[in-house]
Parts: structure tokens; C-alpha cells; sequence
């Protein structure tokens, strides 16, 4: 028993003991309820193996009452303006809360300039988005999408929406419970820290790759995936330079680590000329920086459950061939046409970067590749047929599909 919890069993004790020794067995219970309540109690996280623990807001520590109230919200469209929205709607689970759409979709119609990003894992990223290094935690984040004119997602302009949440009777009950102070604590902060909390407990930590890896399971990979996890960690392909570790990116920050690790790459994807005719907000990190070299440098996400988070890249830009073929919002449900669709498109993305980027003629593109590639990482490799389909069977088995179906992360209403 630790030192903090000895104080309060003490303080507890020389507060109410003598009231405890003169009353009924029945009021005893009462009070040993009430005092059990008054007892700190700390987050237990449910890590997989190989996963360390992630880091939290001083500000915002984790409570179960916190990820309870924040799943209802995340669910609830009454946190979009028009109440045709929710976080939910836009971060399906299966799909690791990406959409399967090109570009993400607000409540006006208006296209998001970016891919709707997976939420799983994120509470180990130390930046969100794609390209906004501004952007440093969850609570802060969520103002996005929330309030956001450009685009407008959710389109919230004013306290409405707490009026609505106030006005259910669940709501109320879960605010006091995660924050204490009733009614007063249903705030816009509130709600930002109790979705912080929600999304942090995305854990996916149970694909097929991590039952070899992380669990000893020798049969969980077939014969296919095992030499095409070789390649991705060999100096060929080097696939793992940015995407490596346990979550399969280089951009990662966790409790045991000293530094935060933040890249972005121009990883080839377009050309100069195709991004000079784009608007500023399409341009990656130069949107923020507005230093020209930033062009086209996004974020590298993670890979895990890459085989339901197409289509592939910042834009949407590598899909299956037929594009016609995925609203696929049943996700893994779907079986073997999604998992055509992404063995396809994962090729499309295997053979881009053995060109070592779009451009000077690499998949038909006769402009001049982009001056701010990454020549580092981004250049032409040569694999055999064999190897690139071992390559993307490997990818396929970063597939979780117990985080895709998980009743923690499921809509409770």
C-alpha cells in the first residue's frame, strides 16, 4: 500500500471512526461508501504488450469518469451546430476512426484540404494533424473541428450546444462525475478534456503483427508476411525509418522517452508544379511556416491498421482502381472487397516510392521531381514482384481488428 493512499485511509479513520463504531451495520455501509468515493483513485490503463504508458496533460490527468462522459460525446451531434454531426461521424471506428473519403466533410458539404486521419494511437503523437506543428495535444486540438471556419467542420459559433448537453439528463450526472460542480461544469474546456481523454484510450495494440511480435505468437504471421516484414526493415526498402517503433511512425512521445521526436518529410508524393497551383492551406508545412522548402512536408502517420484507412496520403491521392468501389464503411466487416481494395492501393504506394517519388518520368510524370524530396529516405529501390507483394502483406497485418470492434470505443447510444 503506498504512502498516499496510507493518508487518506488515516485521515479517513481519525475523521469519521468514532461516528463509524456508534451507528447501525446499515448506516456503516452508507458511510464507507461515501468514504470509499473520497479516495483517490488513478487511471488504469489496459496497455498491449510492448506498449508503453502515454504521456497526460498535467492539466487534464485521465479518469475513467472522464472517458465515459467523453464517449458520449464523441458520439453526440449535438456538438455540431446543425446537429447533423459528430466527432463519430467523421471517425468511424470501423475504420481506426478514419472515413474512407478522399477528403474529410463538415456539415456545410465543404471538403476538408486533408485525408481524415485515423484517431488510433494518438495519444502518442506529440503533433496532430498533418502538417500544423502548433498543434500539441488533444485538449487544444479539438477547437478545430469544433469552431473551425476554414473549413468549417462541426461549426460551432456559440455555447449553444452546452445548453443542449445540459438540457439531457445523462449529461449533467457524467459532467459531475468526471469534473465535480453539476450543472457548472458542463464548460467548453470541459468538453475538450473529457474527448482528450476518450481519444487517449484508442489503444490498437492487437493486430496480427503484434500477436508475433509482442506475444509470441509464431503462427499469427504467414510465411508472406514474415519476409515482407523483413523487407520493410531491411536497407532496401527502409521502410522503417519513418515508420518505425512500436507504432509505426517516426513522430512519437511517450513516458519513456526524454525528448518528443517530431519530423516532416516531403516524401514525393507531388511535384513543384503540382503544388504551386494549389492554395496555400494544400501546401503541407508551409502553410505555417510559410518557408518555401516546407512545401509539401506533412506528417508520417502511422501505420497501424493501414488495410481500412485508404485511400492513401495527405490528399486522398492513391486508391484502389475502383475508387467507386469504397464507401466502405462497414470497414473490415466487409471482407475480401476492402481487403482488395487496399492489397491494391498499398501496391500503388509500394511502387510511388520505389520510384522515389512522382516526377522526371517515375509513373508517367514527366515534370521534374520536387526540389524538397527527402533524398534521405525518398529514393528509387528495386524490389522483385515477390517482395513487393510480401511488402504488402506485411502492411495488411497491422490490421487490429479487435480495436475495429470494440465495444469501449462503440457509440453508446
Amino acid at each position: 500500500m503506498n504512502m498516499k493512499l496510507n493518508s487518506w485511509l488515516l485521515l479517513i479513520s481519525l475523521t469519521f471512526g468514532c461516528n463509524l463504531l456508534k451507528k447501525d451495520s446499515g448506516s456503516k455501509n452508507e458511510d464507507l461508501l461515501l468514504l470509499l468515493a473520497l479516495i483517490p483513485r488513478g487511471y488504469q490503463w489496459n496497455l498491449p504488450p510492448g506498449f508503453p504508458i502515454p504521456v497526460v496533460p498535467a492539466e487534464n490527468p485521465m479518469s475513467q469518469e472522464k472517458v465515459d462522459l467523453g464517449r458520449f460525446l464523441f458520439f453526440d451531434s449535438n456538438l455540431s451546430q446543425d446537429r447533423s454531426l459528430s466527432c463519430g461521424g467523421c471517425h468511424k471506428q470501423s475504420l481506426a476512426f478514419s472515413d474512407g473519403r478522399q477528403f474529410g466533410i463538415g456539415i456545410t458539404g465543404e471538403a476538408h484540404p486533408r485525408n481524415a486521419q485515423g484517431l488510433a494511437n494518438a495519444a502518442y503523437h506529440p503533433r496532430l494533424t498533418w502538417s500544423n506543428p502548433q498543434q500539441r495535444t488533444l485538449e487544444s486540438q479539438s477547437r478545430t473541428p469544433m469552431f473551425g471556419t476554414t473549413p468549417i467542420e462541426l461549426g460551432l459559433s456559440n455555447d449553444e450546444y452546452l445548453s443542449r448537453l445540459k438540457a439531457d439528463s445523462r449529461y449533467i450526472p457524467l459532467f459531475s462525475a468526471a469534473f465535480g460542480g453539476g450543472a457548472d461544469s458542463v464548460t467548453e474546456q470541459n468538453v475538450r478534456f473529457a474527448l482528450a481523454s476518450f481519444q487517449r484510450t484508442m489503444i490498437s495494440g492487437g493486430s496480427p503483427f503484434d500477436h508475433y511480435n509482442f506475444r509470441g505468437n509464431t503462427s499469427a504471421l504467414t510465411a508472406s508476411q514474415i519476409r515482407g516484414l523483413r523487407v520493410f526493415n531491411g536497407e532496401v526498402a527502409e521502410c522503417f525509418h519513418c515508420h518505425g517503433g512500436f507504432n509505426f511512425t517516426d513522430t512519437s512521445f511517450h513516458s519513456q522517452n526524454t525528448t518528443q521526436e517530431v519530423f516532416y518529410h516531403n516524401n514525393g508524393t507531388h511535384t513543384k508544379v503540382y503544388y504551386d497551383a494549389l492554395s496555400i492551406e494544400k501546401q503541407g508545412l508551409r502553410e505555417i511556416t510559410l518557408v518555401e522548402s516546407d512545401q509539401g512536408k506533412f506528417r508520417a502517420p502511422s501505420l497501424r491498421n493501414v488495410g481500412v484507412t485508404f485511400p492513401y496520403m495527405h490528399d486522398g491521392s492513391i486508391m484502389c482502381d475502383n475508387n467507386a468501389n469504397p464507401n466502405h464503411a462497414s470497414g473490415i466487416a466487409a471482407g475480401a472487397t476492402n481487403l482488395t481494395c487496399a492489397r491494391n492501393a498499398l501496391t500503388k504506394v509500394v511502387e510511388q516510392y520505389s520510384c522515389g517519388g512522382v516526377g522526371a518520368g517515375c509513373l508517367g510524370n514527366s515534370d521534374p521531381k520536387h526540389p524538397s524530396i527527402d533524398t534521405t529516405l525518398i529514393r528509387p529501390f528495386t524490389l522483385t514482384a515477390q517482395e513487393k507483394t510480401d511488402l504488402v502483406e506485411f502492411l495488411l497485418s497491422l490490421t487490429d481488428s479487435e480495436f475495429l470492434s470494440n465495444p469501449s470505443f462503440s457509440s453508446p447510444f
